[in-house]
Parts: C-alpha cells; sequence; structure tokens
C-alpha cells in the first residue's frame, strides 16, 4: 500500500471509495484523560497538574527528529526550535568545526553539498538489494555461498521471492497500470476546467465533472479528504502515490533509479565519508510535511493560543533530514543519530521503518553510541497490520549479535472508541517487539505552508507522542537516565479492561498479547512513578563552568 494512505490507515483499492471516517473525535483528543473526557488519551492535563503540585522547575530536553524535514517557518514551531548557537547563520563556514556547514536547525543528509539539489523520492530497499546482488547471487544455493556471504545471500534471497510476489501479479501491475492512467486521463481533464496546475479537495467542492475519468479522480480525492478530514491533500499527492504503488508492482522489470546518489555524491561504501548533504531541513512543503507532524505532536509551543499543543513544554527540536518519499538508506539513518547526540539531544524520535537493513551494522553501531551517551530512542512499530515478532521491520531493537539495546521503545499505535476501537487496523504489533501503544489515530498537528494544521495518521504520529512524553520527563527529572526513563514510560502504562481488536485479525484479545507491556502510554501516570524512582535517584553531577 502506498506511504500517503497506508500511513493514513486508509485502503486504496481502485474501483472503490477509500474507507470513510470513523465516528468523530475532538482535534487534540490523543492528549485527553479517560475519566474526565472519555477519550484514551494520555492524560497530559493531569501529568502537568501534578508537576505543578511538586513546584518542580524544567530544564530544556533536546530531541532529535529523524525524519522527512521541517518546516521552520510554522509559527507553532519556531520558538521550539534548536538552534545551533556555535554557528553563524548563512556565512558559509563551519564555525563549530563539527563538519557541517551553517547546521543551525539540524542537517539535512539527502542533499547536494551546494545545496542546489534534494533527494525527495527514492527508491524501496527490497529493489536496490534484489538488483544490488543478482549477478552475484542468482542461480546460486546457500550451499555454494561462501560463510561470509551467507546472510547476505539470504537477504537477496528474501527479496528475490518478495520481488516475485509483487512482480508475478500481472493483475496486480495491469490493475495499477489502469488506475494510473484513468488518474493521469482524469486530472488533466481537471487542470484545464480549474485552470490550476495542482487542485484540492476545496478546488472540487463545488466542481461537476463532465468526464467519466475527471469524475473517477474526484470521487478518489474527496474520499482520501473525507476519510482524513483533510481537504489539503492534493492532486499531486495523489498522483505520487499511484506512481509509487505502479513502481513497486512492476519492481522487478528493471532496476532502480540512484536517486540518492545521483543527487549527493558521497562514497556511500565509506562510512567515514560522512560530511555530505547540506544545511535545508524544510525543501519543499510535501516532503516536510511527515516531519513537521511529528515535530508538532513532540513539543509545539504550548498554551500559546494556536492551532495544537505538543506533548512536551521545555523542549527544543532538532531536525535530521534523512527519510526521502521511498525507503531510507542506512547510511544516512546511522549519521543522523550520531549527529543528534553529538549535538545534545537526549530523546530520538524515528517514525520510518523498512523490511530491509544492508548496512545495519552501522545502524546498531550508532544505536549503541546513542545508549552509550544516556540517549533514548523511539520507533514506530510500522503500519501494515502485521506481527513484528515475525515480520522484518528495520530498524530494530535487536543487533546483529542478538543483543538489544537497552535504551530503545518500539510503540504501535492506539485509538479511541469513537474512532474505531483502542487499536488502530492498520498499526504493527508484537507479544515481544512492540513494547507498547500511544494514540496514532486521526491526531491533529502542524503540517507544512501557511501556519497549518491537519489530521494524521498511522505509527508515525504515536512515535513522537511517547517521544514527547520522554522529553517530558527528561525536563522534569534530568536525573534519570535513558533506560530509567524507558522502564518508567513502559511500567506506567494504562492496561484496557476488555480485550482489544487485533490487527492481524482473527479474535479480539488482551493488549498484552499485542506488546510486551500490555498498555497504552500515560502520562499521569508516568509523571508519577518518575517522582517516585527520582527519590531514590542522585542528582547527576554537572561539570562547572570556568568563567571567562
Amino acid at each position: 500500500m502506498n506511504k500517503l494512505l497506508s500511513a493514513l490507515g486508509v485502503a486504496f483499492i481502485f474501483g472503490s471509495s477509500l474507507a470513510s471516517a470513523q465516528d468523530s473525535v475532538p482535534k487534540g483528543w490523543h492528549l485527553k484523560d479517560l475519566q474526565q473526557d472519555s477519550l484514551y488519551g494520555i492524560s497530559l492535563d493531569q501529568a502537568y497538574d501534578f508537576l505543578k503540585s511538586k513546584r518542580l522547575k524544567s530544564s530544556t530536553v533536546v530531541v532529535g527528529i529523524i525524519d522527512s524535514g521541517i518546516d521552520t517557518t510554522h509559527e507553532d514551531l519556531k520558538p521550539v526550535l534548536w538552534v545551533n548557537e556555535k554557528e553563524i547563520p548563512g556565512n558559509g563556514i563551519d564555525d563549530d568545526k563539527n563538519g557541517y556547514i551553517d547546521d543551525i536547525h539540524g542537517w539535512n543528509f539527502l542533499g547536494s553539498k551546494d545545496g542546489k539539489r534534494q533527494v525527495t523520492k527514492d527508491s524501496y530497499e527490497e529493489a536496490r538489494v534484489y538488483w544490488k546482488y543478482k549477478s552475484r547471487f542468482e542461480g546460486k544455493n546457500e550451499s555454494e555461498i561462501p560463510a561470509a556471504d551467507k546472510e547476505t545471500f539470504k537477504m537477496w534471497s528474501r527479496a528475490k521471492a518478495g520481488i516475485g510476489k509483487t512482480s508475478g501479479n500481472s493483475q496486480e501491475a495491469d490493475m495499477m497500470k489502469l488506475m494510473a492512467e484513468v488518474i493521469h486521463e482524469g486530472d488533466s481533464v481537471i487542470r484545464g476546467d480549474l485552470k490550476k496546475d495542482v487542485y484540492n479537495c476545496t478546488d472540487l467542492e463545488n466542481y461537476t465533472p463532465l468526464a467519466a475519468s475527471a469524475a473517477k479522480v474526484k470521487q478518489i480525492l474527496m474520499s482520501v479528504c473525507k476519510g482524513n478530514d483533510n481537504n489539503d491533500i492534493s492532486s499531486k499527492m495523489l498522483i505520487e502515490e499511484v506512481q509509487k504503488d505502479l513502481d513497486k508492482a512492476t519492481i522487478g522489470e528493471k532496476a532502480p533509479k540512484a536517486y540518492r546518489n545521483d543527487v549527493v555524491g558521497d562514497n556511500y561504501s565509506d562510512f567515514n565519508d560522512r560530511f555530505y548533504g547540506n544545511a535545508n531541513v524544510l525543501v519543499d512543503n510535501e516532503s516536510a510535511m511527515h516531519g513537521t507532524h511529528v515535530a508538532g505532536i513532540i513539543g509545539a509551543a504550548r498554551n500559546n493560543g494556536l492551532g495544537m499543543d505538543g506533548v512536551a513544554d521545555n523542549v527544543k527540536l532538532m531536525s535530521l533530514r534523512a527519510v526521502p518519499d521511498g525507503d531510507e538508506h542506512d547510511k544516512d539513518i546511522a549519521l543522523a543519530m550520531r549527529y543528534a547526540v553529538d549535538n545534545g539531544a537526549k530523546v530520538i524520535n524515528m517514525s520510518f521503518g523498512k523490511g530491509y537493513s544492508p548496512e545495519k551494522k552501522w545502524v546498531d553501531e550508532a544505536v549503541q553510541y546513542a545508549a552509550d551517551h544516556d540517549v533514548l530512542m523511539v520507533h514506530a512499530a510500522g503500519n501494515d497490520a502485521a506481527n513484528v515478532d515475525t515480520a522484518f521491520n528495520f530498524p530494530s531493537a535487536k543487533f546483529l549479535d542478538g543483543k538489544r539495546p537497552v535504551n530503545w521503545i518500539t510503540v504501535g499505535a492506539s485509538g479511541d472508541a469513537k474512532a474505531g476501537g483502542l487499536t488502530a487496523s492498520f498499526s504493527n504489533y508484537g507479544k515481544k517487539e512492540v513494547d507498547v501503544f500511544a494514540p496514532g489515530v486521526k491526531i491533529y498537528a502542524t503540517v507544512p505552508g501557511g501556519n497549518t494544521y491537519a489530521n494524521l495518521q498511522g505509527t508515525s504520529m504515536a512515535s513522537p507522542v511517547v517521544a514527547g512524553l520522554a522529553a517530558l520527563i527528561r525536563s522534569y527529572y534530568p536525573q534519570l537516565s535513558a533506560v530509567q526513563v524507558k522502564e518508567v514510560i513502559e511500567n506506567s502504562v494504562s492496561k484496557p479492561a476488555a480485550a482489544v481488536a487485533n490487527p492481524g485479525g482473527g479474535p479480539d484479545v488482551p493488549m498484552s498479547q499485542l506488546s510486551v507491556y500490555g498498555g497504552i502510554v500515560n502520562a499521569y501516570k508516568a509523571v508519577q512513578l518518575a517522582d517516585q524512582v527520582s527519590k531514590s535517584t542522585p542528582a547527576k553531577k554537572t561539570k562547572s563552568k570556568k568563567k571567562k
């Protein structure tokens, strides 16, 4: 399923309308309280009331957001952006000598060094793996493969099987080709009628198409907008998603284009070749949609009378642009992690994932580097309604040697009875691999362009809820380590009394069958537990600064 619609938990099927919106939930429902508001949110107001009663002062916590970029001009984000005070903006000099020139709000690992070109679209890792090793492994059995190459061979064989399933389904490919043809034809008609190259659902409300293809495009686009309470979803976004589905359906026909390599220009195989990219973390509104929404959930300025409130109230958001429209590359992710750690992040949010990790060693080493520096990693479980105890989902909470990082939380998406149930129908799950659930259905937050806001949904939205909560705890209880914060969040979940829907199908089950800790994060319970734990945790010693 394509990224836009699968991330929103919406089925996209040619010839039928998209899933319409579930029962209504109010904007910001994910922050509400079950007893007071009858909404299964995280009880954030109650958490702040508790912290206020303790008369605690907060310290600023930096959160690294590895994502698609952030709209640094958004009114609700500008006050909370991380600023590299050691760097002089726009002078073209690496003032702080960290290897990254003019990195004021973070870094873009998906651009050319001169800043003139950016990676927006990219290929899928399954295709990259298959075509990279095809000439080496095609026609061979595992017994013929040297011991040093066996794991790579297994990965390639899995990619080959996956591509075989996709490419072998000629009916699906034909369906996608037909869909693309109809949508392109209908789009051409609508653009001519409306005299607009790009239009959205607001533009279509009073438009009466005469051509059947135009009527089909209107039907599909209006259904997407309705299902997600967002009339700003554009024709361009729809067409790009359809094209991506077509690309997947024909993935085995030719090697994918080297989108990233053609722009970035590094030696990808050399991890020490790391000072590439540029300082542009916005690029364009469509690219930054996902990352901007994630940023708002974590820490949009609170109580300022604007569109929404983030979870954390004393936070600085650092943007690491490393996730394109397609599958991210392991090197970019590993370097983004290291950049965040080196520049002071204490929490890192990772709302992305893929089924293959050919350079997992680099990512594992970066995760361990974060653990060594007391940084908490928060990762979205994924949106395939799959059991990730058995399905592949990277980056993963398991190193190549089988050991597990101590600083890692994996998050599934929860909902509410008024929005389809307590488990999101699209959420991945796993009794061993998904730690907790957090609200991820119809989450209202910041989006790029004109200081706007919209509902999106996915485990991509659940993960920043947890990252924001982690930042909140670290802000008011700075003596707690990343491991302690992880344990506080996990051991303070609210456990639904009744069984919940299993996203993978079948009868309802206790949430303990879908996650390690069997519940939905609760900020009020978390800060109460953090307060208890802090009483037995000595304050961290800080180095005294020499007077100038």
